[in-house]
């Protein structure tokens, strides 16, 4: 399979981290692009965990007790 980057500043990255790394530049690449695929999955992931927690905010609250009262134990743990 052939990749072709028809970019100077590209290029000139790439040798850059291979002569740095002491690998390839075709393994310098793919770490990279690893590298940014890893980061980008985590963003998403994070937003993805943002979305879910700001939905659940928006909640209408439905039980008016106290998270105490819902467990059901008085302050010294015991059943109430």
């Amino acid at each position: 399979m052939v990749l072709s980057i028809k970019s100077a500043m590209a290029d000139q990255l790439a040798r850059e981290l291979a002569d740095l790394t002491g690998e390839s530049i075709t393994d310098a690449v793919v770490a990279s692009l690893r590298a940014r695929l890893d980061l980008e999955r985590r963003r998403q992931r994070d937003r993805t965990l943002d979305d879910i927690i700001e939905r659940f905010q928006r909640l209408p609250m439905i039980d008016g007790r106290s998270p105490e009262d819902i467990i059901g134990y008085d302050q010294h743990g015991l059943p109430s």
